[in-house]
Parts: structure tokens; sequence; C-alpha cells
């Protein structure tokens, strides 16, 4: 997935808005999910009356956004791509769970709630199943998004929509130990499953590769830990594969590719952050 972001700044271009998450009743940092309490996303600002509600699910489905399954097949494992870099003028939303995955026609209206519209959807098959692509932008610039916290907005609500119409997703899906109905077997080892790395890509940018253990809020987090060191987040990818997170930013200091003793700087930061325990996590 690719992501267009703000020199110096923990936005994704001009877009500054923040999102709250409240739960009922008590209220944590961002992205403390509760697995027992109904919770809810708000949207700030103009998006104000936006809220996405995340239930946990105790049921399980045979047939999900028009999609089917038998319950003896292997449970595939699903995807979801924010990619900024194949259009630019929309961010393209790729969603990929086998061959069980029908029109989406609740993810495209959960989509629509935040202030989205989806300009253009396409499907197509390969030999990992049946892959449904979204162009989307904002409503209120017809733009692209460009702000950090709403693409974990839009990560968040197309799993969300997984786990609940496809709850056999849970098990495959890192979220799924937090609120959906059968948590994933065993946890990720975030020492073996931690990689980062930063190449040189041309003169005036650097490519940053991360790989991690998925949790709710880790796009945000990873944005915010790059700008904190001053360095620019010029377009990226966000992955969710199954239990993992896949990062690929295009970065730069001042202009210009980033030099090695900056790129280990970068890497060291980021390997210590994304392998220290999550408080977030701990919550659940």
């Amino acid at each position: 997935m690719a992501v267009a972001m703000a020199s110096g700044s923990a936005s994704f271009g001009l877009y500054t808005e923040k999102l709250s998450f409240c739960r009922v009743g008590v209220v944590r940092a961002f992205y403390g999910f509760d697995p027992v309490r109904r919770f809810s996303i708000s949207h700030k600002g103009r998006l104000s009356t936006s809220v996405i509600t995340l239930i946990p699910r105790a049921s399980a489905a045979t047939a999900v956004e028009d999609g089917s399954y038998r319950e003896t097949d292997s449970i595939p494992t699903p995807k979801v791509i924010i990619d900024q870099d194949s259009d630019p003028n929309a961010t393209v939303v790729e969603i990929t769970f086998g061959n069980r995955l029908g029109a989406l026609l609740d993810t495209m209206s959960a989509l629509k709630n935040l202030g989205l519209n989806v300009v253009k959807a396409n499907v197509f098959l390969d030999s990992s199943g049946k892959h449904n692509k979204f162009a989307i932008t904002r409503v209120d610039t017809g733009r692209k998004v460009e702000d950090p916290e709403l693409l974990e907005a839009i990560r968040l609500t197309i799993i969300n929509n997984l786990l609940e119409y496809h709850p056999e997703s849970s098990s495959q899906l890192a979220m799924g130990a937090a609120f959906g109905i059968e948590p994933p077997p065993q946890k990720v080892d975030v020492d073996i499953a931690t990689r980062v790395n930063v190449y040189d890509d041309g003169p005036d940018r650097s490519l940053l590769y991360v790989e991690a253990a998925d949790r709710p809020g880790l796009l945000v987090d990873l944005v915010k830990m790059i700008t904190d060191i001053n360095i620019a987040v010029e377009s990226g990818e966000f992955d969710t594969e199954g239990l993992l997170a896949k990062a690929k930013f295009h970065v730069s200091y001042r202009g210009k590719a980033i030099i090695k003793p900056l790129q280990q700087v970068l890497a060291n930061s980021l390997r210590y952050f994304l392998r220290r325990p999550s408080t977030e996590e701990s919550s659940f």
C-alpha cells in the first residue's frame, strides 16, 4: 500500500484533523481496544458524525457479503493493502481473503461513513484468490487520503468488517485477539518478526522497509516515529497480511536521500520501538 506524507510532520499531506478513539464509560489512549465493551472510533471536525462501531463477535457465519464457504475449507490469510503510489488522485485499497469475499457492499458503505467516496471498484482473480480493489477519495476535497490517522481508521474499518462478516478470519488476524471470536493460536515473536531496512533509492530519497507484528495504531505510530527524528515520509505502502504488517516508505532528509549514519539511527530507533512491550496490547 502506499501513502503520501508531508515533510517533518506526522500527517500525510496537509490534512491534520485528528481522530479521537473513545469507548463507552472509559476513555483510554488511542487504539486502547477493550475486548468486552462496545467502543467506537469517532471523527472530529467536518466528519464528526462519522462513527465506526467495532463489536466483538460471538457467532460464526456461513455466508458473508455475498461470499460463501464450507466449514471444511482451510482458512486463507486475510490481506489488506492501502496503496497511494499506483494512483496519483486516489487512495487504492485492496482486500483479499481467498475466494470468500463477495461484493463488499457493507465495507464500501462503512468507508463512506468515514467521509470517503468510492470512485472506482474492480475485482480480479489470481492463484491467491479474489482481489477486491477500491479507489477512494475524501468527500470534502475530492483528493486521496493523506492523514495517517484516517488511513489507519480505513484499515481498522476494513478489518472490523472482515471480523464481522467473516468471523473465521479472527484466528488469522492479530486484531482477532482483541475483538474477534477466536484469537490467533499463537502470538508472533516480535524479535523474529521485526525487520527494518533502509536502502538508497536515488539521490533525493531512500526506501524504508518495515515488517512487524500487527497491532491497532501501528501505521500512525510508525509515521510519528519517523517524523520525530525530522525525516520526511513522501509516500508509502502499508500491508496487513495475517498477523504481520509490512510497510514501505519513501523517505528523505531535507529533500535528499538519507545518509548512512542517519539510516542506522532510523533503523535502530524503529527496531527498539517495535520490539518493546506495547501498553496497548497489555490492556487487552
